[in-house]
């Protein structure tokens, strides 16, 4: 059952202070003083990631990859999310929805909201923390900035920073949002992500220029289902702030650069891969397992699905979230 946990107001990396924060956040198992994981969603996730709703209940649950029975699962909402977490859904202090006046985040402030709920759990060090996609560069910001709370992390599918594309491809969303309006600018936006997380090939070979009866592309039916599903549970300006977000994140920023600041980290590390990825090729998370010093050699997760292969393929992921956890 969800948890919305109240924390006091936050101080932003840009200054401002945040009031009143809020973070949404769902645990698992029993916590033992040393078994806790912390488990970071992608863009539009949130705090269930276990059992029959759980966006991913293959991998994490009973016997499992990550074994609910041996450890403590903690999944919190993102900060500036719309799934409980403070947000520009949530009331601002004047009592009126935030909507496109909550202020800028980046993803080291998401860090800092998680680290208020950690302390608030009595959690002095994760025994992993663990993320794909947006929970990746959350997850990669936690061994740099708080290396002495991380014993193992597992980074998959993400990135040390926003590439230019990732930022051309995000801010572009964004874009089409204010243009459109909320409703019709957030489903345009999610028919262009989604593109961006399969693979061109699986998209040629589940669609290639079928046409349906109604006279749309098959492909394009598609993802305008997507499109209208995110439109149905999600805030449009949540996409754009959590997008920022996104772009903001470079763990080199004011830390000597990149290498000095993945020299940071000191968690058994294991880099995953997906090799279709275009949205997050692999080079990036090779970067990633050459700079950071206790990283294994990369791990690569094969799938004709691309970026969401990390969601896709569990038997693979899972399998790689045992050996790190349980060694």
């Amino acid at each position: 059952m969800t948890t919305i946990q109240p924390l006091g107001d936050l101080t932003l990396e840009g200054g401002e202070v945040l009031p009143r924060l809020e973070v949404a956040y769902d645990t698992w198992g029993e916590f033992t003083g040393d078994n806790a994981v912390l488990v970071l969603h992608a863009l539009t996730g949130d705090s269930i990631v276990a059992g029959p709703d759980g966006w991913w209940n293959q991998v994490v649950g009973p016997g499992l990859g990550i074994d609910t029975d041996r450890f403590f699962v903690v999944a919190a909402n993102i900060l500036g999310g719309c799934k409980g977490t403070t947000g520009p859904a949530s009331p601002g202090p004047d009592g009126r929805v935030w909507g496109n006046r909550f202020p800028a985040i980046t993803v080291r402030d998401q860090v800092a909201a998680e680290l208020m709920l950690t302390e608030h759990l009595g959690i002095d060090r994760w025994h992993a923390v663990i993320g794909g996609s947006a929970g990746g560069m959350r997850a990669v910001e936690w061994a740099v900035t708080h290396p002495e709370r991380v014993e193992r992390l597992f980074l998959l599918a993400s990135s040390a920073y926003a590439s230019a594309e990732q930022i051309a491809w995000t801010s572009t969303q964004a874009d089409i949002i204010r243009a459109a309006g909320p409703e019709a600018g957030l489903e345009l936006a999610r028919r262009i992500a989604h593109t961006t997380y399969r693979s061109e090939a699986e998209l040629a070979e589940r669609f290639g220029r079928e046409v349906q009866p109604d006279g749309r592309f098959a492909v394009q039916s598609y993802l305008q289902h997507h499109g209208d599903k995110l439109v149905k549970r999600f805030d449009a300006w949540s996409y754009i702030v959590l997008g920022d977000a996104m772009n903001s994140h470079d763990v080199g920023r004011g830390r000597g650069g990149l290498e000095s600041a993945l020299g940071r980290v000191t968690a058994r590390t294991v880099v995953a891969a997906i090799d279709s990825d275009r949205l997050y090729p692999p080079y990036q998370q090779q970067e990633l397992a050459d700079l950071i010093p206790t990283a294994e050699p990369l791990a690569v997760v094969h799938s004709p699905h691309g970026h969401d292969g990390f969601l896709i393929e569990h038997e693979q992921v899972g399998a790689l979230a045992r050996a790190l956890l349980e060694h």
